[in-house]
């Protein structure tokens, strides 16, 4: 049975998914938390470094995890545009915490960089991580990006990135590239049923009716 690590590094999160010595990692924050998320992952074998999508506070240490771990970074193909900038897909929100998240992003994108990489795996929809010796399978949830994706664990845990947020309570996300479809893609997890849902940003809870 897989496991799911946390490593909460300040308002963000990636995670470790584990059977035995087998792991992947999905997702990397910022730069002032890479020799934090090293340390997480020394105990294991990592296999697999996947990015939910292109946001710098998701892939800023994609590029000195690979390298230390040696393992390949994968991620969807609809977001390399974002690497090397994250502007280039814009970003709206409609309420106050949405306003406020969107404002610090972009000064953020605007200020810090995300290191040079090129994408090793293109995931897509249905793909499964058997070869990285991991039972799960990759969910497309476009929406707050065009590349979104979702790592549903075991048919029990589901890492959706910024597809929801739990910055200030559990919800759709408060930003996004496309509104109709990110809703689409939240109302398409609330359908998945019982699953433990792990955010990008705060706490996990289970999961719900996203879309009312």
């Amino acid at each position: 049975m897989e496991k799911i690590r946390r490593i909460k590094c300040g308002n963000g999160n990636c995670y470790i998914v584990s059977n035995g010595e087998n792991a992947v990692l999905i997702d990397t924050c910022h730069t002032q938390n890479r020799e934090k998320i090293l340390n997480a992952c020394k105990p294991y074998n990592m296999r697999l470094l996947i990015l939910t999508h292109g946001h710098i506070d998701h892939a800023q240490n994609a590029a000195f995890l690979s390298k230390e771990l040696n393992i390949p970074i994968a991620m969807h193909k609809d977001d390399v545009d974002l690497i090397s900038d994250n502007m280039y897909q814009s970003l709206e929100a409609t309420n106050i915490f949405g306003k406020i998240i969107i404002a610090a992003s972009l000064t953020m994108f605007r200020k810090e960089k995300i290191p040079p990489f090129t994408p090793d795996v293109f995931l897509s929809e249905g793909d499964t991580l058997e070869q990285y010796g991991i039972n799960a399978v990759v969910l497309s949830v476009p929406g707050h990006t065009n590349g979104s994706i979702a790592i549903d664990v075991d048919e029990k845990h589901l890492i959706v990135g910024d597809a929801l947020m739990n910055m200030f309570y559990p919800t759709v996300s408060m930003l996004y590239h496309d509104r109709d479809i990110m809703l689409h893609s939240a109302e398409r997890i609330g359908k998945l049923g019982n699953r433990v849902i792990w955010f990008g940003h705060g706490k996990e809870v289970n999961n719900r009716a996203w879309v009312k």
